[in-house]
């Protein structure tokens, strides 16, 4: 079986937001399959379709009625055969979202639950009494705020949602569940796809005793937005039983010959589940947020990458340090008065020479900035919630911009999230092909990365240099490479023996003997020609 995912970049196209086709303002798969080119000549290997499912919209697909079916305001079954025929004759794979954790409550599925304790789908999602009191028969918190718990009038009975009410949590204790979403699986491999993405993968299983979750009690700087950060998710997620669904899932998998990434959410334990989630014989990689933080320093990278390495060496990483729920992280990162485009190159250079599997977000090749929004203008229902902080999620999904025409060549409507100027300059048009761009250094990277067996699959081996200095080896013998990299916005100078000149495209750096100059967010790769001491 092919493991064209092992070491392999997959680009994040958000739908709502890529390319309008028919100028209703809300991006589609028609618009998608026009722009494949672009992702072709980017030089990525696969991209991953977030949510185009039916959906009544709620949490913007990820709330889903149909998962067989397209929602009208993405187009078609047809349209979606289109893009994947497009996208193969590209050379590009195709990975879709699989949102399984929970349904709309406007699945049928969850109609015929609520109807009555006694229904062949009663058992099929997360029921439970209320205490004596009347009250929910946990302390589980929402993501999106308050109870996971919601009452319901049909049953006297309380179901679980982590994230919206109107996404209630399936049952995966119910065999008949895991085999329903074997089926959904199977319906998008017979139509193509080559592998999928799923979605909140630690939260298929509950503790069935409804046990209380503890009290997190790691100091913190600031207090806590959301509540539910306030707690250690030790019984409503991250249960064992998930390791024996997820090697279901792998045996479906593996008579395809597709491929497969897990998100995980958690601040306590991501790198442990990354681990054990893509152990032999489950997953084939997972990413979490452990990079998609607010601190750009060394120790982060050094201790996820070494952290994930040494509790799991058969396991397989995906990274990234933005999506669609997060803030960008040249917004995250730059510091007022920086060049954030050096630091949006030099990010680039960083994540495309990590060891593992890699993950952009749409528009991070254009050094894309998050959009500030006003209330009146958000669609999100954790954005709406949480306001001001912390920042949602509408902010970083605005928009693809294209060109300097109007709405960036995105849509000839009014769009469903706004272009504002700051997004509006960093356009496909104004740097491809301009040298010095964002776009054209993601581009280098990429077909360096793709060149270069050290990159894609070489072991890594950290250095030991001072703050705000990274570095490390990747690979060993002929054709391995040191990375360097000058994590601030002060210049840096250091000695390095046994590298050689530089290979690949550089930031900001000046080689002369063993005299290495780093500017400010500089990067640069050496040839290793022998023992390297720093």
């Amino acid at each position: 079986m092919s493991d064209w995912w092992r070491g392999a970049v997959t680009y994040q196209v958000y739908p709502r937001s890529f390319q309008d086709s028919d100028g209703d303002g809300v991006g589609d798969l028609p618009g998608i399959t026009r722009r494949l080119p672009y992702l072709a000549r980017l030089g990525v290997d696969a991209i991953w379709l977030s949510p185009f499912f039916k959906s009544p919209m709620k949490d913007m697909g990820y709330d889903v009625s149909d998962y067989c079916d397209v929602d009208p305001v993405f187009g078609t079954l047809a349209d979606f055969d289109a893009l994947i025929a497009r996208a193969h004759d590209l050379g590009l794979k195709v990975i879709i979202d699989q949102v399984l954790s929970h349904t709309s409550d406007q699945h049928p599925a969850f109609a015929e639950s609520r109807a009555s304790r006694v229904n062949p789908k009663a058992d099929w999602y997360v029921w439970a009494d209320p205490l004596p009191d009347g009250s929910p028969p946990s302390n589980w918190l929402s993501v999106f705020g308050g109870s996971a718990w919601a009452w319901d009038a049909r049953r006297k009975q309380y179901y679980l949602h982590n994230f919206l009410a109107s996404q209630p949590d399936l049952n995966f204790h119910n065999p008949d569940v895991q085999d329903w979403a074997l089926d959904c699986m199977r319906f998008w491999l017979d139509r193509g796809v080559d592998g999928f993405r799923f979605d909140t993968v630690n939260y298929y299983f509950h503790d069935p005793k409804f046990r209380n979750n503890p009290a997190d009690q790691r100091p913190k700087d600031v207090a806590e937005g959301n509540p539910y950060g306030m707690q250690l998710h030790l019984h409503d997620k991250n249960q064992p039983e998930n390791l024996d669904w997820l090697a279901r899932i792998r045996v479906l998998l593996d008579e395809y010959g597709a491929t497969s990434v897990g998100e995980v959410g958690d601040g306590h334990f991501a790198i442990q589940l990354m681990g054990d989630y893509t152990a032999p014989g489950r997953l084939h990689q997972c990413y979490s947020f452990e990079l998609m933080g607010w601190d750009y320093a060394p120790t982060v990278f050094r201790d996820r990458i070494e952290g994930f390495f040494a509790g799991a060496p058969k396991s397989w990483p995906m990274w990234a340090l933005s999506n669609h729920d997060v803030p960008r992280h040249v917004t995250r990162w730059t510091k007022p008065g920086e060049d954030s485009d050096a630091l949006a190159k030099q990010a680039a250079s960083l994540l495309l020479s990590l060891e593992g599997s890699i993950c952009l977000w749409e528009g991070e090749e254009l050094g894309q900035t998050d959009t500030d929004l006003a209330l009146e203008e958000l669609t999100d229902p954790q954005g709406i919630a949480f306001w001001p902080e912390p920042v949602g999620r509408d902010n970083t999904r605005t928009p693809m911009v294209w060109d300097a025409s109007p709405n960036g060549g995105f849509t000839t409507g009014n769009p469903w999230l706004p272009v504002k100027p700051p997004q509006a300059a960093r356009h496909v048009a104004g740097q491809l092909g301009r040298d010095g761009s964002v776009l054209e250094h993601y581009r280098a990277m990429l077909a360096f990365r793709k060149a270069s067996p050290a990159l894609r699959l070489g072991r890594t081996r950290f250095l030991d240099l001072p703050d705000p200095l990274l570095a490390f080896q990747r690979g060993e013998g002929e054709g391995a490479i040191l990375c360097l990299f000058n994590l601030s916005a002060a210049a840096h100078e250091l000695r390095v023996a046994g590298a050689g000149a530089p290979v690949g495209p550089s930031v900001g750096a000046a080689v002369k003997g063993e005299k290495v100059t780093l500017a400010p967010h500089a990067a640069v790769f050496l040839s290793v020609t022998g023992k390297l001491v720093v």
